[in-house]
This record gives C-alpha cells, structure tokens and sequence, in this order.
C-alpha cells in the first residue's frame, strides 16, 4: 500500500469481520487483566503529573475507550503514560488545569488534522536520538520527583517546587525529614516489583505491591502517608468541563499542545509498530492519530489528562489473548466499575508504594543499554543531540528539549548533506600523455564541463559560485546525474549563474536531470530561458549538442577532459 492511501476507517470495523464467541471470551479476559494492570498505574501517573488519583482513572476510561473504538490498531490499549508526566505537571503548576486543558485540547486538533491530512509517516522522521534523549530524561526526572515519597520527605510549608533542579533543592533541603517506615514501605514494594515477574506473569506485580502496601500501613500500623492524607478521592462518575478559553491562553499553550501532540503521535505509532510485530498485523496510522486526538479532546473535557497507546499494556493485551478493540473497550468498562465501586478503597494506598511503581515505570522506559549503545557507537553530532536532549529534559522541560534538539538535528543534517554535494570541474589532459585516454572524451576547450552531485539545496547553493568561466569559454555543460534535488535557493543560485552566462556570451547546457529537478526547473520557467533543446539526457548528447553551438565561435585547439 503506497504511503497515505491506508483507509480512514476505524479497525473494528474490520477486525470483528467473522467475530466468534471464543474470540469474545478471550478479548474479555485480556481486558479484565489490562484494566487491573492500568489501575495502580493510572493512579501513580496521576500523582506524578500534579493531578489527583481520580484524574488518571478518568484519563483511562475515555481515552482508553475512544481510542480502542476508534483507532487504527486492533489491539492498542491507551490511557495516561510517563511520557507525559513532567510536562503535565508543569502545566498545572503554572496554568492550572484550564491550561493543561486547552493545551491537551491543542494537541487533541493537532493529530486530527496529522491523521486527516496523513501525515502518519512523518512521525519517523523524528530522529531516534531525540525520542531517546527526552524518554531516558523523562525517566530521570519521574525518579527524582518521587523521591520525596519513597522516602517519606516533608517539603517546609509553602515551598512546592516544580523544575527538576529545585526538587532535587527542596530534597537536600528536607532530609532531616526522613521517615524510615516510610522508607522501608517503599523500599519491599520496590524488591516486590522486581522479583514478582519471576514468580508469576498472570498476575501484576503492582497489584501485588499495593496489597502488601496497604497491610503494612494498616495491619503493622507503620507511620506512612497514603493516598487519602494528602488527596481527596471520589467515586463519581467524570462530568464534562469547559474551561475558561481565552486568545492569550491558546497562545501560551501553544508550544505545549504541540509537544503533547509529538509526543502523542510518537509514542502512540510506536506502540502500533511493536505491536504488529507481536500478531503479524498492520495498523492504520493516519486513524490512529485521528483517534488519539478525539481520544484526548475527549479526557480533557471531562477532567483527564494527556493519552496516548502504552506499549507495556498493549502488550500485556496481546500476551493475554486480545486480538480486536473489544479487549481495549472490556479494559475500559473494567475501570468504570472500579471507578464507582472501589475508588474510595484507593486512598488506602501508601505514597511510597505509588513511588516505587513509578521507579519501576521509569526504569523500563529509561532505555540506559541503548542510551550508552549510542554513546559508543554512534557519530559525535548524534552523540551530541542526544546528551543535550538528555539534559535539556531533565535541567529545563520537555519543550525545551524537543525544540532544541530537533533544531541541532536540522543543523547537523544540512551540514552533512552539504558536505556530500560537490561541483567539480572536468580536468583537460592530453591524450598522449595519458595512459587512460580510453576513458577520456573529445571536447572542445571552448566547452567548459562541470559535474554536480548531492542534494542542490539551500546550505549548497552559494556553492554554485565555484563555476568559473574563462575568457575563451563559449559553452557551459552542466552535468547533473548524481543531483537527487532541488531547492528554491539553489534554483535562485542557477539563475544567477545563467546570467552571469548571459553578460558573458556563454550557453548552458545541461546533462541528465533528474525528474524533480527538472519539474522545479520547469515551474520556475527556467527550462523554457535556458532553451528545453539544451537540456540533453546523456553527458555524449550534451558535448555533441555543444559541437553545433561552434558556429561563428572561435575555436581554439581540441584537448581532451576527463570525468570524476
């Protein structure tokens, strides 16, 4: 299928083709066991991105719901994710929730113009090195954000820090705060999540954790905050909300809807990506993207925060048995029980146990051995544009880090494919002095050859005064079969160079253009200034066309050149 003519229409409209009842039974159990896996989690990443437990169910439910019953996978399963945990928290601590609404609400229009206008593919042309840099920066920065929990910190009244940088202030600063219960909660849930997958995989290690959290706190009556002494919990069903919207907070939100909407489109794709590979499937990615982005309006209206596809639970859905959105809708409707039914039971569960799942979360997400892989072996440009992603990340936010880093990567990409491109001159020899000459060619020294190759654009284009003309020369061959493309600027370069051929009395001719080249030259009107007959398809056609042009030319004395 060519890229872009994929069919706008959800997957379930062909995946429940022949539906069984086996089927059914099996997307059912998948979605049990994905809802009782997103429920720790969802509440965790809640917590970590500045919102309240509740918030993060919400996100699941209509997210999780929309995406499943509208996306371009069969079995993607979405919800809240780390990747947006540290720049949801930042929004809603300096523009509160309106302002992380309008800017999911941003990101939400975003993808559904990308999926309309199918954009779909172009998510790949995010460079790796960025998606690594800002994912292993992110996790970086979740760990420190939760330190405070896992080790039973009290921050000094008033102070609430929000950058990176000033946590890690406020945790040196509060240290003589630390509540070792606390600490040792934290510490068994932490061991309970590492060793509990060698034990069984049917069963989430996090649902685990959160069992033995609770009977610590309240059977050995250990001194521990829980969800409940620091938030208040409700059961009720989610209520739609519009914000206050105004031009000044589309505008400050802005940059902010447009990285949750990168990131979105990225993490979502990707997950679609891995899981085709688990059922030998193939997704709909312009769909998707238009379910992602009804999947988040939908979360922002009704109090959620940023979705997206979660490769882990998607995952868990496959390795289970689900195999159509049904499994993603059953998880969904699992949580709205657990959501009127058991929510108040949540604020049982100890912060510190929320903060070791959210060490796990960052651990498995963090990519360290491809993080130093590339740090071995890849070039140092990219090696560069990934330490600073990193950093970036962690030192300021995840715009910061995106802006900058695909800017670096632009650079560097011009650089190198101005370094490839390279107009050379034919050189003259003599035949007997030459023990080539086989693979030498007759030209008049009146004709002047030279040689482009490489991509013709804007960081090559003042290159184009390299062509030099002597006084004798009467024809310029430009040879273009190694020129893949051409650019406005470099266009503007030849026409500059035409009229220098102009005041000099000299022809151009040109040699094998390629078709994009050509098309642009056309468009530009050059091909018809320079003359369509002067544009040859063979180096051989362009010299002979050249011989006809010596017509009241003065001719001096042949030699012979040779190509590079």
């Amino acid at each position: 299928m060519a890229p872009g003519s994929e069919k706008l229409l959800p997957n379930i409209f062909t995946s429940l083709k022949g539906y069984t009842i086996t089927q059914f039974t099996k997307d059912l159990i998948a979605g049990i066991i994905v809802a009782i896996i997103a429920l720790p989690l969802s509440i965790a990443l809640a917590l970590a991105s500045g919102v309240g437990p509740e918030q993060g169910i919400f996100t699941a439910i209509i997210a999780g719901f929309l995406i499943s019953l509208l996306g371009g996978s069969r079995v993607q399963i979405a919800g809240p994710t780390a990747a947006f945990a540290t720049i949801v928290a930042g929004i809603v601590a300096t523009d509160g929730m309106d302002g992380l609404m309008v800017a999911t609400l941003i990101a939400g229009i975003m993808l559904i113009l990308m999926g309309v206008f199918r954009l779909g593919s172009l998510i790949k042309f995010i460079p790796y090195t960025i998606t690594t840099g800002f994912t292993a920066g992110i996790a970086v920065t979740i760990v420190i954000g939760q330190l405070k929990d896992f080790m039973g910190l009290t921050y000094a009244e008033g102070l609430k820090p929000v950058e990176t940088l000033e946590k890690i202030e406020a945790l040196i600063k509060s240290m003589g705060t630390f509540n070792w219960q606390a600490f040792v909660v934290g510490l068994v849930c932490l061991i309970i999540l590492i060793v509990w997958p060698y034990i069984s995989k049917r069963i989430p290690g996090s649902l685990i954790a959160v069992i033995v959290g609770i009977l610590m706190v309240k059977v050995i009556k250990m001194d521990v905050n829980t969800i409940g002494d620091l938030y208040t919990i409700s059961s009720g069903l989610p209520a739609i909300h519009i914000p206050h919207i105004s031009i000044r907070l589309i505008g400050d939100e802005l940059a902010n809807g447009f990285t949750i909407a990168i990131l979105a489109a990225i993490e979502s794709l990707l997950s679609a990506v891995v899981a085709d590979s688990m059922i030998n499937a193939h997704h709909r990615s312009n769909m998707e993207l238009i379910a992602q982005g009804i999947g988040n309006m939908g979360s922002a209206l009704f109090g959620g925060i940023p979705a997206t596809g979660a490769i882990a639970r998607t995952a868990a859905n496959i390795k289970n048995g689900g195999r159509t959105p049904i499994a993603g809708i059953v998880h969904a409707l699992v949580l709205l029980l657990v959501l009127i039914l058991l929510m108040p039971y949540a604020s049982l569960i100890p912060m510190p146990t929320i903060a070791a799942i959210l060490f796990m979360v960052a651990y498995n997400m963090c990519g360290w051995r491809t993080f130093a892989h590339l740090c071995k072996t890849a070039p140092k440009s990219d090696i560069i544009v990934l330490v600073a992603t990193f950093v970036l990340t962690v030192i300021f936010d995840l715009v910061v880090a995106i802006e900058i880093g695909l800017i670096a990567t632009s650079v560097l990409f011009i650089k190198r494919m101005s370094e490839e491109a390279e107009i050379k001159q034919w050189k003259y020899y003599h035949r007997d002095n030459d023990p080539d000459s086989i693979e030498l060619r007759d030209v008049p020294l009146y004709v002047r050859v030279y040689e482009i190759s490489g991509p013709m654009f804007f960081g090559v284009a003042s290159r184009m005064a390299e062509v030099t003309l002597k006084d004798f020369t009467k024809v310029l061959v430009i040879r273009m079969r190694g020129v893949p493309a051409l650019d406005a600027t470099a266009m503007h370069a030849l026409e500059g160079l035409y009229e220098r051929c102009k005041r000099h009395h000299v022809q151009m001719i040109f040699s094998h253009v390629n078709e994009q080249p050509y098309a642009t030259m056309e468009k530009a009107g050059f091909v018809d200034l320079v003359g369509a007959e002067n544009f040859c398809p063979h180096i051989d056609d362009a010299l002979e066309r050249a011989t006809l042009l010596k017509d009241g030319m003065d001719t001096p004395k042949k030699a012979s050149k040779k190509a590079h």
